[in-house]
């Protein structure tokens, strides 16, 4: 899954898996990827944002046929990039459409404030893929008057009226995607993965009537498709050719075809085939034969993410977000990593789990780091640094999964700078000494425990159904928190010197878990507003996986809470001891999943993950406030630029990085606006 990790600047360490997660400096790859350090990594700054550049190096040693399978992969990902903005929300097409052709046409004054705070607002709006947050799915106010946009609308004769016009500046969808069950999970959520009238009960019970073919091999249900009512009755709307989203999907067919003639070998063409025939016809059955082919095409140089695959976004777990990520192997570095593959096993035998929830034999499990290409859709601008993939259960139990860490994304991070955020809130300097000597390398192992061993661990009892219809709204955080727990259990663990993961296991998980608790119970509060609820998956893991390990092991003051100076400070005391906590949540965690004992997972998450002490929580906003750096952070891609010769063929292709943020967001608006909108509708259909 994508521990979708999304990455800030931030030193404290915070967990980044495909499991999109923005939140930490987990340097999985750290700079053991070549980067140009005289290479100009920021482009801008606005509002919480910080926009970067990443780059591609080894690109030059490519052969030109694997250039054009980058180059064509790039393109099919991109052709699919308003998917997303329409997923995000009904009415962000038109928005964008609006405000972009504000930016385009007006010509009044461009020094204002109010003129700022728009241009502001519609960059928040690209980032995020639409009105609401990328990371707290508020939707985002803006610092410009109703009166002043009528004022832009009317100089620029822009057409936006009605409900697209009125949320802009009103009180409703507040929240692209709402967990609390009393706000109702699909009323209380912006998202435009069903229609309006629909409800988490209706939709639940819809899904409870549909069965496998072959109940050992379950398929996604609800993967690819929107679920509305039609004359009273619920029918699914799927996103294929011919149906919704069609006209982008046969752009992205269209270049996958032409990715599939310039495949590398057999197997990554016959995946390419699946894929493009999934993307035809819709069925799930294509979806999980694709996934068992994907994930066996091991060999070669070029990889990919492309599809409907993360289910964050749809608060009954269900409906996937429109993504694509292109990756290049970093030979060296994933050489260095194949340790951890090699000995999968060894870790799943000697885990803390019951007998019966651990797998006899995990197979099929790579590791690699990658040189990311191209992004788009989920995984732009905001990218996560982690995937570990396929997500279906079976798939990873019977054919194994692939994990890669975007290696080149976090040598960007890692040079753009950082804050000082690490000594506002370590305890004392033996901390801060640590994390500085260990810190990142521990940080690089967690990520790469989480993805390879976390994910690929454990295993369902016989009978229980997919995670999603088990643990419903909880299911996310829930195997966040489990893949975290495996990775910090064995973190501290004296195997991981004797495979030379390490020169020091003792002090490698000493500093990994000073970050994970100075992070879980305080630094990433810097990303709420004061009073808000943790919402976001793999901030509820963090802070439920540390406040339960901290009010466990009170009795044995394993880890002491210190206030000096008016400051609050977390101590760890007993390290072994920690390590037990760890691994007795981690049992627990993996029993809850295995069972599907919602009630348990429900209890864990809601006492532990959810509420914030608001004392502490302001006081963590007052010292965070002397640092400047935004704490988000996302990327402009680099663009690849073919070069024909006489007969039209691509002779050569070369990068070139964007100027700015804007630009790139507005070529791709010309370029890749392939959906037409339909206004005062819920859902946008694809002509």
């Amino acid at each position: 899954m994508k521990p979708k990790f999304l990455l800030t600047l931030f030193t404290a360490s915070i967990l980044l898996f495909s499991c999109k997660d923005d939140t930490k400096d987990n340097q999985l790859a750290e700079a053991d990827v070549k980067v140009d350090t005289t290479f100009n990594f920021t482009v801008e700054e606005f509002a919480d944002i910080k926009v970067l550049r990443y780059q591609i190096p080894g690109w030059e040693d490519l052969s030109l046929k694997e250039q054009k399978l980058v180059y064509y992969l790039t393109q099919a990902g991109l052709s699919g990039r308003d998917i997303m903005w329409d997923q995000n929300y009904r009415y962000n097409l038109e928005i964008r459409d609006a405000l972009e052709n504000i930016y385009n046409t007006y010509e009044g004054d461009k020094d204002s404030e109010d003129w700022n705070s728009y241009v502001t607002y519609m960059k928040r709006v690209w980032f995020s893929n639409g009105i609401h947050h990328h990371y707290s799915n508020d939707k985002m106010k803006p610092e410009f008057s109703k009166e002043y946009f009528d004022t832009l609308l009317k100089e620029t004769n822009t057409e936006l009226t009605g409900e697209p016009y009125e949320v802009i500046f009103n009180d409703k969808d507040a929240k692209k995607v709402n967990l609390d069950p009393s706000k109702g999970l699909l009323e209380g959520s912006a998202i435009n993965f069903y229609g309006p009238d629909v409800t988490a009960a209706e939709a639940e019970a819809f899904y409870k009537k549909k069965s496998s073919p072959n109940a050992n091999k379950p398929l996604s249900f609800g993967l690819n498709s929107t679920l509305v009512k039609e004359n009273g009755k619920l029918v699914e709307k799927v996103w294929k050719s011919g149906g919704l989203y069609g006209a982008a999907i046969d752009e992205i067919i269209k270049w996958l075809e032409k990715a599939k003639g310039v495949a590398e070998n057999e197997k990554q063409a016959n995946a390419f085939g699946l894929l493009i025939k999934y993307y035809q016809t819709g069925d799930l059955q294509t979806w999980d034969d694709y996934n068992v082919a994907w994930v066996e095409a091991t060999e070669g140089n070029i990889d990919y993410i492309n599809s409907f695959i993360e289910v964050y976004n749809d608060p009954l777990g269900y409906r996937g977000s429109y993504e694509s990520i292109i990756q290049i192997k970093d030979f060296e570095m994933s050489k260095k990593m194949k340790v951890l593959e090699k000995n999968v096993q060894w870790f799943e035998d000697n885990a803390p789990l019951l007998p019966e929830h651990k797998k006899d034999s995990v197979v099929g499990v790579t590791y690699k780091t990658v040189i990311v290409a191209g992004e788009a859709g989920d995984a732009s601008p905001s990218t996560p640094i982690g995937v570990n993939l396929p997500n279906a259960n079976w798939i990873r139990a019977a054919h194994g999964s692939k994990s890669v860490s975007l290696g080149n994304i976090i040598g960007a991070y890692n040079n753009a700078g950082s804050s000082g955020v690490l000594k506002e809130f370590a305890n004392d300097e033996k901390e801060i000494e640590l994390e500085e000597e260990y810190g990142k390398n521990a940080d690089k192992l967690h990520t790469a425990l989480h993805e390879v061993v976390g994910h690929a661990s454990g295993q369902l009892n016989p009978g229980v159904g997919e995670t999603k219809e088990t643990l419903k709204n909880y299911a996310s955080t829930m195997e966040e928190g489990r893949a975290d727990l495996v990775g910090l259990y064995y973190l501290m663990d004296p195997k991981i010197q004797e495979l030379g993961l390490t020169d020091d296991y003792k002090k490698t998980g000493m500093a990994a878990y000073d970050g994970y608790i100075r992070n879980g119970l305080l630094t990433q509060l810097r990303r709420l507003n004061q009073g808000d609820d943790v919402e976001e998956a793999h901030m509820r893991n963090r802070q439920w996986v540390s406040a339960w390990v901290f009010e466990k092991g009170k009795a044995e003051n394993v880890i002491e809470k210190i206030s000096r100076d008016g400051k609050t400070y977390y101590d760890i005391k007993d390290y072994d001891k920690l390590r037990a906590l760890f691994g007795e949540l981690l049992k627990e965690t993996q029993r809850i999943k295995s069972e599907g004992d919602f009630n348990a997972a429900k209890n864990l998450v809601e006492n532990y993950g959810v509420k914030v002490d608001q004392a502490i929580h302001k006081e963590v906003l007052d010292r965070n406030a002397q640092f400047k750096s935004a704490p988000y952070s996302g990327f402009v891609n680099p663009v690849l630029v073919p070069e024909m010769d006489d007969n039209g063929e691509i002779k050569s292709i070369k990068i070139e990085q964007p100027e700015d943020f804007q630009a790139q967001m507005l070529s791709y608006s010309k370029n890749y606006n392939f959906l037409k909108v339909k206004k005062a509708s819920k859902v946008t259909e694809a002509k």
